[in-house]
C-alpha cells in the first residue's frame, strides 16, 4: 500500500480510538443526570473546540466564510441539523442499551449509509467495478457484524425494565441513519475546504474550516434538548453539588476526545484520496465500534451476560475487524 494511503489509514484508525472512547468518562459521573454532562460535552465538542482548532490552523478564517455560496451554506445547515439529531439520539441510545451494543448498532448503520451515499452521488473517478464489489462485500460484513452484536445484546431484555431493549435499539438505528449526515456534510462541503486552501490553509488541515459550520447545528440541537431536560427534571441544581468540578472536567474531556477524533478523521480521509469520504468513513465507524466494545468489556458492562452472549459479541467484533481489512483492501485497489 502506498505510504500516503498507509498513513491515511493509520490516522483514521487513531481517530476511531478517540471517537470510540469519548463516552467512556461518563461512567464516572455519579450524581449527574444525562442532561447535566451532555450539555457540558456539547458545549466543548460542538461549539468551543471546532472554533478553537479552526482559529489556530486556518489562515484568514473569516475571509474563508465570506466567500461561501448560499447553496453550500444551506446544504451544510441541513446536513448539520440531521447530524445534530443523530448525535442527540446517539447519547440517548447508548444510555439505553449500553456503550458496547449502542456503538455497534449506531455506527454500523451510520457506516453503511455514510459510505454508500457519497459513492452513489459523487462517484470518484476511476472507481472500478471490482472496487464496488469488494466495497459491497465489506459493507455486508459490517452489517453482519452489527447484526451479531445486536443478537449478543438481547440478554439485556431481561434486565432493563426502565429502558426497554427494543425501544433502545430503535433509537440506535435512528441515530445511525441520522449520524451519517455528518459524513455527507463533510463530503458535500468541499467548497469550504477548497476555499480555505486557496487562502493558504494546508490541504490536510483545510477541513477544520468546515467542522465549525457543521458542528454548530449539533450544538444547538443537543444544547437545546439538554436545557429542556434540565428545566423539566429540575436537575440544573446538580451543577452546584459537591464534586461538580470533577464532573465538569470529565464532560470537557469527553468533548475534547470527540473533537480530536473528528479532526484526525478529516486529515486521514484526505490522505486516502478520492475514496476518503466514503471508505474512510466506514473504517472510522468500524474502529469506533471495536474501541467502544473493548472499553465496555473492560469496564464490566458485559460481566452479567451469559457465556453464549459473550461468544456472540466476540464473533461480531471479529467480523467487524474483517470488514475493516476488506475496506482497506478496497481503498488500495
Amino acid at each position: 500500500m502506498p505510504g500516503s494511503l498507509t498513513a491515511g489509514l493509520g490516522v483514521v484508525l487513531l481517530a476511531g480510538v478517540f471517537q470510540g472512547s469519548f463516552l467512556f468518562p461518563s461512567k464516572w459521573m455519579k450524581g449527574w443526570s444525562w442532561e447535566n454532562y451532555w450539555l457540558v460535552f456539547a458545549a466543548t465538542a460542538y461549539l468551543a473546540s471546532p472554533w478553537l482548532v479552526a482559529a489556530l490552523t486556518i489562515p484568514r478564517l473569516l475571509d474563508v466564510y465570506r466567500g461561501i455560496s448560499a447553496g453550500a451554506l444551506v446544504s451544510i445547515g441541513l446536513f448539520g441539523t440531521g447530524w445534530g439529531l443523530g448525535a442527540l439520539t446517539f447519547g440517548l441510545g447508548v444510555d439505553a442499551v449500553g456503550m458496547a451494543l449502542g456503538f455497534a448498532v449506531i455506527l454500523g448503520v451510520a457506516a453503511t449509509s455514510g459510505t454508500v451515499i457519497p459513492l452513489l452521488v459523487q462517484r470518484p473517478k476511476g472507481f472500478s467495478t471490482e472496487q464496488a464489489v469488494v466495497t459491497a462485500a465489506a459493507l455486508a460484513l459490517l452489517l453482519a457484524g452489527v447484526a451479531v452484536c445486536s443478537l449478543a445484546g438481547r440478554w439485556k431484555e431481561g434486565t432493563q425494565t426502565a429502558k426497554p431493549y427494543g425501544r433502545g435499539l430503535a433509537i440506535c438505528v435512528a441515530s445511525g441513519l441520522l449520524s451519517a449526515c455528518g459524513n455527507l456534510g463533510f463530503a458535500f462541503g468541499a467548497e469550504i475546504s477548497q476555499r480555505a486552501q486557496s487562502l493558504g490553509a494546508p490541504e490536510h488541515l483545510s477541513g477544520n474550516a468546515l467542522w465549525t459550520l457543521l458542528a454548530l447545528p449539533l450544538f444547538l440541537c443537543n444544547a437545546g434538548y439538554s436545557v429542556y431536560l434540565l428545566a423539566r427534571n429540575r436537575t440544573a441544581a446538580r451543577y452546584r453539588a459537591p464534586g461538580s468540578g470533577r464532573m465538569f472536567a470529565l464532560g470537557v474531556l469527553m468533548g475534547a476526545l470527540w473533537m480530536a477524533g473528528m479532526g484526525l478523521y478529516g486529515v486521514g480521509a484526505r490522505k486516502l484520496g478520492a475514496l476518503g469520504p466514503s471508505l474512510g468513513w466506514a473504517i472510522l465507524m468500524s474502529s469506533m465500534v471495536l474501541v467502544a466494545n473493548g472499553l465496555g468489556l473492560a469496564s464490566g458492562e458485559w460481566k452479567p451476560a451469559p457465556p453464549r452472549s459473550k461468544r456472540q459479541l466476540a464473533l461480531g467484533i471479529a467480523i467487524l475487524l474483517a470488514a475493516i481489512a476488506v475496506l482497506g483492501f478496497a481503498n488500495r485497489m
